[in-house]
């Protein structure tokens, strides 16, 4: 990834890092290991997958995209961890099709859940995945957000269609088929009897600020970054967050 894009991707990841990273070390604890079987559906080219796997992690990436793990492939061995990720082709409607069930103590299911028939299914492979103590990620894209950036981009039609569609999207041009509240995606976590450890919201300033400024005003990414980080956890954002992250665990 060159520089310049380098920001904007730490814009979009940190919070996210930050809380699996966390989860993750919980896990070594729990489980007495080092290292740990970490599954990731919907990986794609591997912006979790090599930075798990940089940790001493075993990672399987699932996607349906030969072009992607193509690239996770390379990806990992510029990193240097080619031996510690796998890349499967697969998706989670059919994921025991390509992994075993009950295999692993994290699974990931980010970007996943907007473009699949059945989320709640989803959800319930994702977690059939986990081994008796495990931890889910899961992360998509927010209502909220996607009506405020319509909003502010003077489309307020769209953004009231956003508003009431019953898969909150703003029109036929809309790239995204679904979008979550903070509520739906705990209620899909907490139906499969994971207890709900956190809920984040994800890029609730960086899709609104104009990229000149953060990428030209001294100190505005470091900035910028700690906002997101402080605003992550409070439930009054999650409703104008562009994405949403709950972390689900598992108890023995």
């Amino acid at each position: 990834m060159s520089d310049q894009l380098r920001p904007r991707a730490s814009l979009r990841t940190a919070v996210v890092w930050e809380v699996l990273k966390d989860a993750l070390d919980r896990q070594v604890k729990a489980a007495g290991r080092d290292a740990l079987d970490v599954l990731d559906t919907g990986g794609g080219t591997g912006n979790f997958a090599v930075p798990a796997a940089r940790l001493g992690h075993r990672v399987t990436v699932v996607d349906p995209s030969p072009n992607a793990l193509f690239a996770l492939e390379r990806r990992a061995a510029e990193a240097g961890v080619a031996d510690r990720v796998r890349g499967v082709q697969g998706d989670i409607l059919g994921l025991f099709d390509v992994v075993e069930r009950g295999g692993f103590d994290a699974v990931l299911c980010h970007g996943v859940l907007e473009y699949v028939d059945d989320p709640a299914e989803g959800v319930r492979n994702a977690v059939a995945a986990l081994r008796p103590s495990g931890a889910l990620s899961l992360l998509a894209a927010g209502l909220g957000g996607a009506v405020l950036a319509r909003a502010l981009a003077g489309h307020f039609t769209e953004a009231r269609q956003a508003l009431t569609d019953p898969a909150g999207r703003w029109g036929e041009g809309d790239p995204v088929p679904r979008r979550f509240t903070a509520e739906q995606l705990t209620e899909l976590v907490s139906g499969t009897g994971l207890e709900v450890g956190a809920v984040h919201g994800v890029r609730v300033f960086a899709d609104l600020v104009p990229g000149v400024l953060v990428d030209t005003e001294p100190g505005a990414m470091e900035a910028l970054l700690k906002l997101e980080a402080a605003v992550a956890e409070l439930p009054a954002f999650h409703s104008v967050a562009t994405q949403l992250h709950v972390l689900g665990e598992k108890r023995p």
